[in-house]
């Protein structure tokens, strides 16, 4: 009885592919789609502000911590801040660039180099996602009077951002199987 399900389940690494494959292009788009909007734009802030390689597109990036906006809460001088700062424009630019290589990787099939690259860029992109862990404070609980503060005590900030592990996996199984549907379409054109 045991055997049946356990075969059944040895053969959903398919599935599973086309389920990594289907949730690296939603949470993109979506995410991409969300760069959009200012509530979404005001909560990277720290991230970039604090990373070594993207402050640079922050005109101000040091002066983030008095301009903050909680999560659906606009303050106009915070706002005109942020214009000036370029948050939004930096803002635009990822969610652009976020759902262009969503539909990429969806297109695999249609366009398996262009997709391959897009997986390898998502994946240098969690990298540096994860690279939050170390450059923002915000990724850890502050010492606000609790034992429980600082490393390992991750902020929600702090598992929004290690949860990009698992992207990081993901992306490698998308360029894994483009590049094997790209090398078979290549053998299939030789004979």
């Amino acid at each position: 009885m045991k055997a049946p399900i356990i075969r059944s389940i040895a053969n959903l690494d398919q599935l599973g592919r086309k389920l990594v494959r289907f949730g690296i292009v939603v949470v993109f788009l979506w995410i991409g789609g969300l760069k959009f909007f200012t509530y979404e734009a005001d909560g990277i802030v720290p991230f970039v502000a604090n990373s070594p390689f993207m402050s640079f597109f922050y005109e101000n990036p040091g002066d983030y911590k008095s301009h903050m906006n909680k999560e659906g809460e606009l303050i106009a001088a915070n706002h005109q801040w942020h214009i000036e700062n370029n948050t939004y424009g930096f803002s635009y630019g990822l969610g652009t660039f976020l759902v262009l290589m969503a539909v990429l990787v969806a297109l695999y099939k249609v366009a398996p180099l262009p997709s391959l690259v897009a997986s390898a860029l998502i994946g240098i992109m969690t990298l540096g996602t994860l690279s939050f862990l170390i450059t923002t404070p915000e990724s850890w609980v502050p010492n606000l009077g609790d034992a429980q503060w600082g490393f390992p005590y991750l902020s929600g900030r702090g598992r929004l951002v290690i949860k990009d592990l698992v992207i990081l996996g993901g992306t490698i199984i998308t360029m894994s199987e483009t590049a094997r549907f790209y090398l078979d379409r290549q053998s299939e054109k030789l004979f």
